[in-house]
């Protein structure tokens, strides 16, 4: 079943500081990420980039938009395949390498799910299942570089 789906957002700059982008350090990098009747998402660029640390930069966005997909994906197969998830946790890390010309890329991105299933029996095809769902993972689908897991089951 073959379908097409859109997603819309907007993103209004509201770093502002009177003088707009005069010169590098005269604005905030400040912003919100808004959809629909969703409450805003506060963001900025990552302090190393002159960022307000208190915000969502992109680039965590992107790491915890991976491991969202993951943990979705995941949780979907264990309820299909009999698999009681009592608890899921996942500490999610990225790096990025910044190139001379001041770009950069992401080179890797690591998920770690912690998770619990209701019985011992189970925790054999829990760990499986993290495959499957990276797999079909539409984020991780759409990125050019690796997606690893290291999961720990209870």
């Amino acid at each position: 079943m073959a379908s097409n789906h859109r997603y819309e957002v907007t993103v209004t700059w509201t770093g502002n500081r009177g003088g707009g982008t005069s010169d590098y350090r005269s604005y905030d990098r400040d912003h919100e990420v808004t959809a629909g009747d969703k409450p805003a998402l506060p963001g900025s660029s990552d302090p190393a980039f002159r960022g307000d640390a208190a915000r969502w930069n992109p680039e965590e966005l992107l790491v915890a938009s991976l491991s969202q997909c993951h943990m979705l994906w995941y949780l979907h197969l264990c309820a299909a395949d009999g698999i009681v998830v009592t608890d899921y946790r996942d500490v999610a890390s990225g790096t990025m390498a910044q190139t001379p010309d001041g770009g950069g890329r992401f080179t890797e991105v690591t998920l770690r799910p912690e998770v619990s299933v209701a019985e011992p029996g189970m925790a054999e095809r829990a760990a499986a299942l993290h495959t499957r769902a990276n797999e079909l993972c539409f984020i991780a689908r759409s990125v050019n570089f690796p997606v690893h897991h290291e999961p720990t089951i209870r």
